[in-house]
């Protein structure tokens, strides 16, 4: 990629037709047609050129597929996000936090996307006056002292408007804490500027959730993004998808979750994927999961394990899925390690 080239003119050239698809990677099924006018797609040429082959793990993620209008188990909305929307564009779901859409766009669109329904269309517009209405909800609620922002990707907006949207959310005496949910380290890492930085570490306790899915998206260019960030002051998690053909290998996770770790980004999560309509060619079962966490624990450092969780429908909630290792409970505590051997622990005291 040129060095002159900016992020805005890389996103410029994203490919967002059935036809531009056709050009760059072979695609030849007409089906196609139909998903892109349901669900909006765009790969930009950064990530185009990490797609090696069709098929592949970063290809699943990113090329439109006549899967997404075959599905009959998933539901549009399957967090329950706008029955629990207390003002346009903010979840309330939790006690002493909210979720604020500020952008409906992203560097590309992911094809598992909780909020698929939405993004890239008319549906996430989001405008100054809606923006005041949350600030208003959330001066009015001084029970919310976090607030994680989200989209869309929050990143792909001007400097000034993410500088504006912190400024005002400081400037609310209970919020203590903002997060940012953003995925373009991973899809367009050049957006990462010391500038943009700048901006950032001036509104701290500021965090960075991004999201990387497999190994091959651990680029230099990514790596960069990632220092500037951490060397910003600003602490980094990720929190990843399990996908069926994508990373639902043991050898995958452990190269991701270790490599995200050399990139100073802890791995926060490992979601099982929501139940969002268009997605349930990628979804696996629960078991694969567990399975996968068993086989992490003890054979990677314990600082590159995520929570792997499930977002239960209907706005219910995170729910961890942990793998059992108590076998019983008593005057000892029986259990086993990650090698499968059985241990014991004396207890103290009388049970809760």
């Amino acid at each position: 990629m040129p060095a002159m080239e900016t992020w805005q003119n890389i996103l410029r050239d994203s490919i967002t037709t059935y036809d531009d698809l056709k050009k760059h990677l072979g695609c030849d099924n007409p089906a196609i047609h139909d998903v892109i006018s349901t669900y909006p797609l765009r790969i930009n040429p950064y990530y185009l050129g990490l797609i090696k082959k069709p098929g592949d793990p970063l290809w699943r993620q990113a090329v439109a597929d006549p899967d997404e209008l075959c599905d009959t188990v998933c539901q549009s909305d399957p967090l329950g996000e706008e029955k629990l929307s207390a003002a346009p564009h903010l979840v309330h779901k939790y006690p002493d936090r909210v979720l604020l859409l500020v952008n409906g766009q992203c560097a590309m669109y992911c094809r598992f996307c909780t909020r698929k329904r939405m993004v890239g269309t008319e549906r996430m517009t989001i405008s100054p006056k809606s923006l005041r209405k949350a600030y208003d909800y959330l001066r009015n609620n001084p029970q919310v002292r976090e607030v994680l922002i989200s989209g869309g990707d929050p990143l792909l907006l001007p400097d000034e408007m993410i500088g504006d949207i912190l400024a005002e959310l400081r400037s609310i005496p209970s919020i203590e804490v903002i997060r940012i949910g953003s995925r373009v380290p991973c899809t367009l890492p050049m957006r990462i500027t010391p500038r943009l930085v700048g901006i950032l570490r001036q509104h701290h306790p500021l965090y960075i959730n991004t999201h990387f899915n497999h190994p091959l998206e651990l680029t230099e260019e990514a790596h960069r993004a990632c220092s500037l960030l951490a060397d910003g002051g600003i602490p980094l998690g990720c929190q990843t998808v399990l996908l069926k053909g994508v990373n639902d290998s043991l050898e995958i996770l452990k190269e991701l979750f270790t490599g995200l770790l050399r990139m100073r980004v802890k791995p926060y999560y490992l979601f099982q994927a929501d139940l969002t309509r268009g997605t349930d060619h990628l979804r696996t079962h629960s078991s694969v999961g567990i399975n996968l966490m068993r086989g992490l624990l003890g054979h990677i450092s314990g600082m590159a394990l995520p929570t792997l969780a499930l977002d239960a429908p209907n706005g219910k909630g995170k729910i961890p899925l942990t793998p059992q290792y108590i076998i019983q409970q008593g005057e000892k505590l029986e259990f086993t390690n990650y090698l499968g051997e059985i241990c014991t622990y004396p207890e103290a005291g009388d049970p809760i």
